[in-house]
């Protein structure tokens, strides 16, 4: 999934919704063929897009590119359902006049979404409600319900809008309108959605809202952010995740590849300007941390317990073939329904949740509240990682697969209306510094 570059409308500050006068600047079309070469290499069946001439333009110049590599892949189809959000008593103004003149509805998008309502005028002389963000949410699940079921088995390439995109991200993970303003999508974002099956079906975020391909490694903060950002790293590869092991709680180190995926780490943050760091007290979490502030001299290293991996208990050294032998069907319900799994002589998802949301809580409170925004890295594990991403856009341990987490994956979560306000995931899984791809090439691992 990419949003279109950067247009007229976005540079003007003006809201655009179904409005189709914002066109592409010359920065946005540059941004468009940055896509398509970090696209390069991936076999796309079908590109889909918006109709509005700033998404379609983005379309058309990034599958040009692509074609040349893949000359059987069709001109984009256009569809209604990929529109931007309609906003139709605001599009055209300025945020600033809008914000002016509707108050009360506007702070109602920014912090209510769910509830967001505009008063509509009828031809009877009256008005009627119209929800712009249920709306989309209603638009989104009827385009993947279309798409699935037409490109089975298939590579899509999206091309669409931000508010559009962020609902399209939320429907397929099962969030709903309340956490809308929580997802960011830049201009020529790349996202990355996999469906196991058709709609309804299990959807993993393998990475969301990658940036770097257009030169900058991390997504810019909002404007008047107040809060912290933190920057949530998993650590390098280990042994056993090549040879997919369960690690759990053993205290297995990071191999070659693990040591050299820290470094690119490394060098990916090094123009990043690191205010703390925080690590689980693991050696493979510990080691990464370490080979990071390299290019951080004199910040401290804090280990946090509540950090480690989740405990497996009997299934740690194990293989999956000797978990399915030992303990049958334990595995598939752990891949199935893990909120449902308490591990043998181990921990449930509930207790990682527990622990970890509470040292993370911490880590926050620790930096919130100066007068400077401050960044602050934290490196822990696979389960650790994906419990925290999950309950920071308000999911439980049912939806324990959704996101991706490969090995040296960075994410990136701001607070920028401060600790007491929602948390936003500006990037999720970023893995394009360890191969030069925007899918995650790292071990699987197991888990």
């Amino acid at each position: 999934m990419v949003r279109h570059g950067q247009s007229t409308y976005n540079q003007l500050k003006r809201i655009q919704g179904h409005c189709d006068e914002s066109a592409l600047t010359p920065q946005g079309e540059a941004q468009a063929l940055q896509v398509a070469q970090a696209l390069g290499g991936i076999p796309f069946d079908a590109v889909w897009c918006s109709p509005l001439q700033r998404a379609r333009k983005t379309a058309e110049l990034i599958t040009a590119e692509l074609q040349k590599s893949l000359p059987n892949l069709a001109a984009p189809q256009t569809t209604d359902d990929l529109k931007e959000i309609s906003l139709p008593l605001w599009e055209g103004m300025p945020f600033t006049e809008a914000e002016t003149q509707f108050p009360e509805t506007f702070r109602q998008w920014r912090t209510d979404p769910a509830n967001f309502v505009m008063a509509l005028p009828t031809a009877e002389g009256g008005t009627e409600d119209f929800y712009p963000i249920r709306s989309l949410y209603q638009q989104a699940a009827r385009f993947w319900q279309a798409l699935l079921a037409d490109h089975e088995g298939q590579t899509v390439l999206v091309v669409a809008h931000s508010a559009i995109n962020r609902a399209l991200v939320s429907t397929a993970i099962g969030l709903g309108p309340d956490h809308f303003n929580q997802l960011s999508q830049a201009n020529c974002n790349i996202s990355v959605l996999n469906f196991e099956g058709g709609w309804n079906g299990p959807v993993q975020v393998e990475a969301m809202n990658l940036t770097s391909h257009m030169g900058s490694p991390l997504p810019e903060m909002r404007k008047g952010h107040r809060g912290p950002r933190l920057l949530l790293v998993r650590h390098g590869e280990t042994e056993w995740n090549r040879q997919g092991q369960f690690q759990g709680q053993i205290d297995v180190p990071l191999n070659d590849n693990g040591r050299a995926q820290a470094q690119k780490v490394a060098e990916f943050l090094k123009s990043v300007k690191i205010d703390a760091a925080y690590t689980s007290f693991m050696a493979r979490p510990k080691e990464t941390a370490e080979i990071i502030l390299q290019h951080h001299p004199g910040l401290e290293l804090h280990t946090v317990t509540d950090l480690q991996e989740i405990s497996h208990g009997e299934w740690e050294g194990l293989y999956e073939a000797d978990i399915e032998k030992n303990y049958p069907g334990m595995l598939h319900q752990w891949q199935t329904a893990p909120e449902t799994v308490q591990m043998p002589g181990g921990e449930n998802l509930q207790q990682v949740w527990h622990r970890a949301i509470l040292a993370w809580k911490q880590i926050v409170a620790a930096h919130s509240g100066g007068d400077e925004v401050q960044t602050v890295l934290v490196v822990a594990h696979d389960a650790v990682n994906k419990a925290l991403l999950c309950h920071l856009v308000g999911l439980g341990p049912e939806s324990f697969w959704r996101f991706k987490q490969g090995n040296g994956a960075v994410s990136v979560i701001d607070y920028p209306n401060g600790i007491d306000s929602p948390p936003v995931i500006n990037a999720a899984n970023i893995t394009i510094h360890l191969s030069g791809s925007v899918l995650d090439k790292t071990a699987a691992g197991a888990l």
